[in-house]
This record gives structure tokens, sequence and C-alpha cells, in this order.
């Protein structure tokens, strides 16, 4: 005796990796057939339908409340047919607000922000659910396909211990990021990952560390609300997409035009995103304490089932954790209490070799609060402005040793009197130097302590 299909068993039919299809006839009969953006799993007897541009649909329900769907299980390709009945539409509640965020996360990534947006969610119940005899034989015969492999995915409580322990043995942020990272590329097998911490002085994320990307991405900027990872800081809540070659082809598009304008007009400060530009998948969660935004954790693959439910659910009981770990690191007291003897008798790190060159230009304009290196974009706002504070002072005294401490007490740097943000800023101005202007460097050197370094004649202009 064959088992009764279950609405929960076909999880992986609902992340929209293949297109359902709706069928609808008006009163007179006349069918109607239609795509559908989201097919969305409510309980075991209710489905949710996207409602966006289809009239016609609507239409139908008016006259007839009785719909069939298809979907559609993206590695067996086996297809299930839905007799529903409309129940009602929600314009609002938390099952809008769950399937608008997709479509809103989109639509801001494509510039279609107000015109790309979730009308409705219908609500139907699902009267019958059959398998689809016939149509297609990809399965094995024995049954044995079971969905995608989850070797190597050691137990749930293992994993969350492998990070939580990353996390406590840090000794800084800097470390505390690379290290999430680093776990979750060895543990889950997520090799494009990208950190962001919120900004609360300017409302934005800022990239601070990328694993499995050409280039780093450190001091890129997302604005709060804007394209799929603002999203998710706006709305404090996961998000998982499939299948973004269709949808977001518009948007690379217009990002390609603009980078290029950008280009032609000289104002390309702007640090890139880290990213895939042909990512299929895309897992972002956000980094909160309560209603506090600490971040947003994102990861993407070329795998369009790369992610599913399971790690959405597990990723946000350990982005709890990193957002304690994060927030811990930055709101360390910023006084210069002694360190530990055993610290203080271990030999200091050796100092980073500094290429030696003639001259470098900074220059400094105030209208921008932004640092050009060369005539080349290096750094702006709290970071530019550390930057001068330090090269200015070494420059009229001869000072290379310096203190978080007293450059934080310095008014001049406008840094918000809680939660500062502090070491994220230097960890950014480190990453900026590092790749742009590499003759000048920001050295640990203890608990509170760090050094410049310069290995070049440096000229200061400020206009």
């Amino acid at each position: 005796m064959s088992t009764p299909l279950r609405l929960s068993s076909l999880s992986r039919c609902f992340q929209g990796v293949v297109p359902s299809v709706i069928a609808t006839s008006d009163v007179q009969g006349i069918p109607n057939v239609a795509y559908l953006s989201q097919v969305y799993f409510v309980d075991e007897r209710h489905v949710a339908l996207s409602r966006q541009f289809f009239n016609k649909t609507q239409r139908n329900l008016d006259e007839n409340p009785f719909a069939c769907v298809e979907i559609l299980d993206p590695l067996t390709f086996e297809a299930y047919r839905l007799r529903l009945k409309f129940l009602r539409s929600e314009k609002s509640g938390p099952l809008f607000d769950t399937m608008a965020m997709r479509i809103d996360a989109i639509a801001s990534h494509t510039g279609m922000t107000g015109i790309f947006r979730l009308i409705a969610a219908d609500i139907f119940e699902v009267q019958s659910l059959e398998k689809v005899d016939g149509f297609l034989t990809a399965s094995p015969a024995d049954g044995s396909a079971q969905g995608p492999s989850l070797d190597g995915l050691r137990s749930e409580v293992r994993g969350l211990q492998w990070v939580s322990d990353r996390i406590n043995r840090a000794q800084d942020l800097e470390s505390l990021l690379n290290a999430v990272l680093e776990a979750l590329d060895e543990y889950f097998k997520f090799s494009h990952t990208i950190v962001l911490v919120h900004d609360e002085s300017s409302d934005r994320l800022v990239t601070m560390a990328s694993r499995g990307y050409g280039r780093s991405g450190v001091g890129a900027e997302v604005p709060i609300g804007q394209g799929l990872i603002g999203t998710v800081a706006r709305e404090r809540r996961p998000l998982l997409l499939t299948t973004l070659e269709g949808d977001l082809r518009y948007g690379r598009a217009i990002r390609r035009e603009a980078a290029t304008l950008s280009a032609e007009l000289g104002t390309g400060a702007e640090i890139p995103l880290p990213g895939l530009p042909d990512a299929q998948s895309v897992l972002a969660i956000p980094l909160a304490i309560g209603n506090r935004l600490v971040g947003v954790l994102a990861a993407e693959d070329r795998d369009p089932m790369r992610f599913g439910e399971w790690h959405e659910a597990y990723l946000e009981i350990i982005g709890n954790q990193i957002a304690l770990g994060i927030d811990r690191m930055l709101d360390l007291p910023a006084d210069d209490a002694p360190e530990p003897a055993a610290v203080l008798r271990a030999p200091a790190a050796p100092p980073v070799p500094v290429p030696v060159t003639k001259r470098k230009t900074l220059t400094y304009y105030r209208n921008d609060d932004a640092v050009f290196v060369d005539g080349e974009y290096l750094i702006r706002n709290v970071p530019a402005r550390i930057l001068w504070k330090l090269l200015g002072e070494s420059q009229r005294t001869g000072r290379t040793e310096f203190s978080n401490r007293e450059v934080r007490l310095d008014a001049a740097l406008g840094l918000p009197p809680v939660k500062d943000n502090f070491e994220s800023r230097l960890i950014l101005l480190r990453h900026r130097l590092r790749d742009k202007c590499p003759e000048v460097q920001i050295i640990p050197t203890g608990r509170g302590r760090f050094a410049l370094r310069t290995g070049a004649t440096i000229e200061m202009i400020e206009r």
C-alpha cells in the first residue's frame, strides 16, 4: 500500500526552480493557462499563490473559484497536480510579507521597485493532490532518488558547536569574520560567502569579509533596503532565492551600464560588491540581536538547488551566534587595559615589508569626505578621517605608534558616542590600503594598539 502524498514532502517543488503553471476557466468554461511566480506552502491543506500581473486569472477566479496547478520537482522531474479552491486574498500580514519579500528583493536589485511587486497573496484550499503518472521517467526504477546528498553534513549540534567554537576563540573582529566564513566553507561547503556589518551612522551595510571571490570587496556598501542583501537587512528575515538567472538578468544589464557610465564620468568611487556573475541561488541571513541589526551573512552558488529550507533554518541559529560574536567585538572597551603578562612577554610579530617607492600623493576632498591616492579613490567617511589624522600626526610629530583609545576620543572624527564600530572601520582602512596603497600600512602591535608604516614620501593635499 503506497503512502499518501503530503504537501510537506514536496518542499523542492515550492522553491521555484521550475515555474509552476495554473489553469483556470471562466463561468462559460473557457480556459486560461499562466505561469506562476510563487506557489507557497502554507500547511497540508492550503497553498498561497502570488498575484502580480495575472488579470485574466483573477477574473476567472472571481467567476469560478476552482483552479488546477502543476508543480515540478527540479531533481526528479516528477510532476504533481493540485486541484484548488480559491478562499481569499491577503494584502497584508505575515504571509503576505513573507511572499512579498522575495519579489521586493528582486525588484530592488533590478531597478523595478514599485513595478514588479506583489499585489496579493491568494489563499487556496487544496482539495486533491496527485502525482502526474508518465510525465517523465527520469527517476531510477527502484525509487532511490531521494534528493540532494547530505554527505559531509555532520550532526546539527556538531555543526553549531564547530562554528560557535571558532567565534569564541577569535581575538578580534577580523579573525572572527574570517573564521566564520572558513567554518561555513569547511562544514557546509559554502564556497562563496560574504559578511557585511551595519554602520549605524550611515545606515548602510559595509562589506567586512568575503571568501571564494577573486577580490575581497572589503568596503563595498549596500544601502538598507536596496537589492537582495539590503532587503534582508530591512526586513530582518532570511531570504532564499533559486533560479536567479532569469530574475536578475535585467538587473545585471543595468549594473553593467551604470558601471560603464560611472567610469566615463570619472565617478567610480564605489567599491564593487563581490559576487558571482552567473549565480543561480542565494541565501542571505540577517545578523540581529533583538530588533537591532548587526549585519548580514550571504552565500551564493551556481547550483540552483544548492540551498534548501534546512540550510535556511539552521543558519538562522548560527546567525544568532555570529551576531553575538560581532557585537561583542564591536563593544570592546575603548581603554588601554594592560595585557596579560604572557601576552606582553610574547615576541612581537615581524613587521610586514613595506614597498619602497619615491612618492605617493594622497588628496582629501572635504566636500565628499573622501581620500584619493594618486587620483584613484581610496576610502571615504570616518575611515578616511582616521587615515588623515594618522598621516597628519605622523608628519607633524614623527609618531608612528597609536592606540585605539586616543583615536576614538578625537571629536573631529565624528564617531558616534555609542557603538562607534571603530574596530570595523580600522579593518576596512587596513584592507583598502593593502589593495590600493600598500606603501602605507596599519599594523596591529598589541591589544588596542597599532602602528603606521610608510614606504614612500607621502604628499598630503587637502581640497
